[in-house]
């Protein structure tokens, strides 16, 4: 498959990395913080460069908080997940 480049450069693939690492660290059955590892296990195949640019845009966006080699949700994040904003 092909993948086109979307309004500002971003590819799909980048954006759907971006759902699948909102909706993993967003979890209810999880800690907050996700060690960057587990969440590579938790999200498959993902290629590393898309996961990198997923989670460089997350961060820059306010969605996750970075700490060393640990990711979680922001608050705001989280606020809006708790205010079912967000949805599955």
């Amino acid at each position: 498959m092909v993948w086109e480049q979307s309004e500002g450069g971003q590819t799909e693939r980048t954006r759907r990395a971006e759902r699948a690492v909102v909706l993993q660290v967003l979890r209810d059955d999880h800690d907050e913080r996700w060690p960057r590892v587990e969440l590579v296990g938790e999200l498959g195949d993902l290629d590393a460069a898309v996961l990198d640019r997923a989670l460089a845009r997350l961060q820059r966006e306010g969605v996750l908080c970075v700490e060393g080699t640990a990711v979680r949700a922001s608050r705001a994040a989280r606020h809006l997940d708790e205010l079912e904003l967000i949805g599955v």
